[in-house]
């Protein structure tokens, strides 16, 4: 599946709001548990990661598109996404925040967003499993700012309330791969009310 960039650009941005909205939340909390082995600095710096890969990327152009919707993106990433290595990534972007984490969370949002606007979607841009188009690759980064926007707001006792843009985009991806890797069937039981996941699913 593959989305109209408007969508993406008003989705990415909804969801970068809903995060910032959080970040300043989180006032004197930042050593409080956050996901995982992360703090709540780390779960922070992690999902800054989701702005600051768009800029990174930006800078990679890539010769060809290897990768040609936001579902092939995790599918591939499946084999780079846990590890040691990504959780010491966490902390190390937690602590690139520094004194005024919130703040520099805004400034980071702000500055990623316009750049992303002045773009078409056409771009192609190197990511960490292949070249890719700016329009496929913008939706993978609202999912993770979706994601972990409720892993935060969980961490905080706070509600969470992603933006509407930001849901739609993040649930049509969970469909997606669902449906790719055979596991729709469970999802939609547990999502009706007619049993519970079993332990450990994902579709990541």
């Amino acid at each position: 599946m593959t989305f109209e960039w408007d969508e993406s650009l008003r989705a990415f941005g909804d969801a970068g709001d809903t995060f910032v909205r959080l970040a300043a939340a989180v006032a004197g909390r930042w050593d409080q548990p956050g996901l995982g082995e992360w703090d709540v600095r780390a779960l922070v710096g992690h999902t800054t990661r989701s702005f600051l890969t768009v800029e990174t990327y930006l800078g990679r152009p890539a010769p060809a598109v290897e990768v040609d919707t936001p579902a092939a993106y995790f599918r591939a990433a499946r084999s780079v996404a846990s590890g040691p290595e990504v959780t010491e990534r966490g902390r190390e972007a937690g602590r690139a925040l520094g004194a005024d984490p919130a703040a520099e969370v805004s400034r980071t949002r702000a500055r990623v967003g316009a750049l992303v606007a002045s773009r078409d979607g056409d771009e192609l841009v190197t990511t960490v499993v292949g070249g890719m188009r700016l329009r496929d690759y913008l939706p993978t980064r609202t999912f993770e700012l979706t994601v972990h926007a409720a892993d935060l707001a969980a961490a905080l006792h706070e509600p969470a309330v992603p933006a509407p843009s930001a849901a739609r985009q993040a649930l049509r991806i969970v469909e997606d791969l669902a449906v790719l890797d055979g596991r729709a069937g469970p999802l939609l039981l547990a999502a009706t009310g007619r049993t519970v996941l079993p332990p450990g699913f994902t579709v990541l």
